[in-house]
């Protein structure tokens, strides 16, 4: 019997050791972080990406775009879409650790609604239109 525990306690050691058990769920073993006494230490990957996409929906004027890059600490990106009063909305950003965020919003075009043609009125619930 001495030796089964003697056996049993061996295993449990190597799996603690291995990171099946402890940390986080093994995640620590597998470079995900971890914690302070961590034997395999903080892990860090230099975050860097880019993407774009953008949409173009002539059925419901649905029109945008977007893109982003980063490089360590510093992000720029740009996203515009369609108002619906005609204008282009265009936002220009950047962040970093030393300026913080920062967005620049443009408006292209001219705002235009639709005009009203007729002398219609329908008094509807209390008469307000």
């Amino acid at each position: 019997m001495r030796g089964f525990q003697v056996i049993v306690f061996v295993a449990v050691c190597a799996a603690a050791n291995a990171g099946y058990i402890g940390g986080y769920g093994g995640y620590a073993a597998a470079g995900y972080g971890g914690y302070e006494g961590d034997a395999h230490g903080d892990y860090y990957a230099y975050p860097k990406y880019a993407f774009d996409y953008s949409v173009k929906d002539p059925h419901t004027g649905d029109h945008k775009t977007q893109w982003e890059t980063r490089d360590g600490d510093v992000v720029r990106g740009a996203y515009s879409l369609a108002e619906p009063d005609g204008t282009t909305r265009i936002v220009e950003y950047t962040a970093d650790k030393h300026n913080g965020f920062n967005a620049v919003v443009k408006r292209i075009g001219h705002a235009h609604h639709p005009q009203v043609y007729g002398n219609h009125y329908d008094g509807g619930y209390y008469g307000y239109h």
